[in-house]
């Protein structure tokens, strides 16, 4: 299989654990209005901005949980490769599904991830390069081939991590809110935060997603040393992300990777949106490690 078409499966990864990965918030937050946030400001309906993480968290949280969907779009960069992609997303836990178009070293890939499978659409060029003539692969959690296991621990989990909200968890636990202010976004008025995220203070966190070959060794590489990630966010009056950057530069170059910008912005539109996602035929589905040992990989 191309690298490009790996480089699409990676952006979806990148969507659903970069932009919107972390684990439960710590501590008890008060509900909306009390101590970390004032009442609603003039007749906008947008509340003052929270001053305490773990408030912030759990007000999204809710949101986000009674809403169950969104469109979205992002894009980003990294090791100065530019990537983007667009689609709808149901978030359901385990059950989470989306359907989206990614584009990647210059192709564009359509991909769908349902039943914790996820199918990426296989170019005309590609199927002849494969000896195959199914245009659907798909990559299950439960793949036995190298790549397929390398990615299975991933698929699991951004099936279960891919809420919006779960960045603000991951503030309450390793970061904090640096400043926040009122602005428009869109024509719309929403809260705007700017976060610090530090490494030395969750480092599972962020190698939690990675597979459990490479975990031990990413976390030794990352202790102990004074990594802080910058993000913003922006929150509408229902205290639903509108809009999420994350600068992992600073970590990816802890780790080794060339010097250069990792960037991510994801937008979020029409939360509570139906999002109908259905695996393709089976007749035009072939299995990714089946390919791979056509491949000699």
């Amino acid at each position: 299989m191309r690298k490009t078409t790996l480089v699409a499966a990676g952006a979806a990864l990148v969507l659903t654990l970069t932009a919107c990965s972390g684990n439960s918030a710590t501590g008890t937050a008060q509900p909306a209005g009390a101590n970390g946030q004032s009442q609603s400001d003039g007749g906008s309906g947008l509340a003052s901005p929270f001053t305490d993480a773990i408030q912030l968290a759990s007000a999204s949280k809710q949101g986000t949980e009674k809403s169950k969907s969104a469109k979205f779009s992002m894009e980003g960069s990294a090791a100065g490769q530019t990537m983007s992609a667009s689609g709808a997303m149901a978030f359901d836990g385990a059950n989470t599904k989306f359907s989206m178009t990614t584009t990647a070293a210059g192709q564009t890939t359509e991909m769908r991830m349902v039943d914790r499978v996820m199918y990426i659409k296989l170019p005309a060029e590609e199927q002849k390069q494969m000896g195959t003539d199914k245009s659907w692969a798909k990559i299950s959690a439960d793949g036995t081939d190298p790549v397929s296991q390398a990615m299975s621990g991933a698929l699991s989990q951004s099936a279960e991590q891919s809420d919006p909200s779960k960045i603000l968890e991951q503030v309450s636990k390793a970061g904090r809110i640096i400043s926040s202010d009122q602005t428009q976004l869109n024509g719309e008025q929403v809260n705007h935060y700017k976060v610090e995220l530090d490494i030395a203070k969750a480092v599972d966190q962020f190698t939690g997603q990675v597979p459990a070959a490479t975990r031990d060794k990413l976390t030794e590489m990352l202790k102990g040393k004074d990594i802080k990630i910058p993000a913003e966010l922006w929150l509408d009056k229902e205290n639903l992300p509108v809009q999420v950057t994350m600068d992992q530069g600073p970590m990816m170059q802890a780790l080794g990777a060339p010097a250069g910008d990792s960037k991510f912005t994801m937008k979020y539109s029409d939360w509570g949106t139906t999002v109908d996602v259905a695996a393709p035929p089976a007749d035009q589905v072939v299995d990714f490690g089946e390919l791979m040992k056509k491949a000699g990989r």
